[in-house]
């Protein structure tokens, strides 16, 4: 986050193509680790048929669509827009003379139960000592971290309020390709409530994101938009012409233009739910340190497969081990440099790893695990632990 600028610009470096996605907090702006592909745009337009202009004929059929269309995206954005709040966050740091001062951000919430639980992005409210949110109707409210994801970048945030209007969840797996989305957000941190619109460009992105500090993260599953986000919308809803909301606006692609980054609603439900039910966000984890294999990482390493995840520890001393010690894939039998090729017969592929298949199930489950070892392939179960 940008403190001097109300924002924090977060940079992403995806690991196929090299190229760097910024975080920003106010927008999930969250960067992805998979091949991107160009995406375009739909301009609706009027157009108007000749004979239609000398002798005053109806409408040509492009034109009819085209209002269709710009008709759901108005009643789209009227029906979201009141649930959606601006988050500002003030942190204390150190000044230069040895002096504390307060640092601003800005970031973007939605309200998922009218008595006052927002859904945000983790990093919008990281380190904050105090956030106060606005509604949309220009009352603000003492905001209150209730809940933070330990595996995605979510977080709750609760305010003292009742009867508000909450958004209505879509279902990010029935997502096409091609499909009309629009960002809602505090766009800048200072224009809240700006609409954009686009369409779905591709879908199970992955990316790292780094804070450019040195603290980077995975993030997997992501759906990518050419709708504009801009710092400021980190948090806010990516919306379907129905008015649902399937996504979470999270990060940007700092080297391109149009190419921005949300996280599946679908993620976000099972968050939601774990938090009603106990209290707190509970996420699975197997415990094993892995890289996703691509096929340039199999061709330099000689790998029998192109796809999968290599367990495997940090390449520097001092860095993580593989394997938990005494984690449920420890427990399990699964060893170093075993290759993990599915998860309960799903495909472990660069698009969808070991965390974007997780992200559906509880810590208690039990799972099969095929793998690879020496070239050939095993299969064991996998109590799953609880990530902390």
């Amino acid at each position: 986050m940008d403190k001097d600028n109300s924002l924090e610009e977060i940079f992403a470096k995806k690991e196929r193509a090299k190229v760097s996605s910024s975080l920003v907090v106010g927008l999930i702006i969250i960067s992805v680790l998979s091949g991107l592909i160009s995406s375009y745009w739909f301009n609706f337009y009027y157009t108007k048929n000749s004979q239609g202009n000398t002798q005053g004929g109806s409408p040509s059929i492009t034109e009819k669509v085209s209002v269709e269309e710009d008709s759901a995206v108005v009643d789209a954005v009227k029906k979201v827009s009141p649930s959606v709040v601006s988050i500002t966050t003030t942190v204390k740091a150190m000044g230069f003379f040895g002096n504390t001062v307060e640092q601003k951000g800005g970031g973007t919430g939605f309200v998922i139960t009218n008595d006052g639980l927002i859904l945000t992005n983790k990093h919008v409210i990281s380190e904050a000592n105090s956030l106060t949110v606005v509604t949309s109707d220009g009352k603000d409210y003492e905001g209150k971290v209730v809940s933070v994801d330990p595996l995605f970048d979510f977080a709750l945030v609760k305010i003292e309020a009742k009867g508000l209007q909450v958004v209505d969840l879509g279902d990010s797996d029935k997502l096409d390709i091609g499909q009309k989305v629009i960002a809602i957000g505090n766009a800048l941190g200072e224009y809240d409530n700006s609409v954009t619109s686009g369409i779905v460009s591709g879908r199970a992105r992955s990316i790292t994101a780094s804070d450019g500090a040195g603290s980077a993260s995975r993030l997997e599953g992501l759906i990518q938009t050419d709708a504009p986000i801009n710092p400021g919308n980190s948090g806010g809803p990516l919306i379907n012409i129905r008015g649902q909301v399937i996504g979470v606006n999270t990060a940007i692609d700092s080297q391109a233009n149009s190419i921005g980054f949300a996280l599946p609603i679908n993620s976000a439900k099972v968050a939601i739910n774990s938090y009603l039910k106990q209290g707190k966000i509970v996420r699975p984890y197997m415990g094993v340190r892995y890289i996703n294999i691509t096929r340039e990482y199999a061709a330099l390493n000689n790998l029998d497969v192109t796809s999968g995840a290599l367990i495997i520890s940090g390449s520097s001393e001092g860095e993580a081990l593989a394997l938990v010690p005494g984690g449920p894939a420890d427990k399990a039998g699964l060893q170093e440099k075993d290759i993990i090729t599915a998860i309960n017969d799903e495909k472990v592929t660069e698009d969808k790893g070991v965390i974007a298949i997780l992200s559906s199930y509880s810590p208690g489950d039990k799972i099969e695990v095929k793998y690879l070892r020496k070239g050939e392939e095993k299969k064991t179960t996998v109590e799953l632990g609880e990530m902390k």
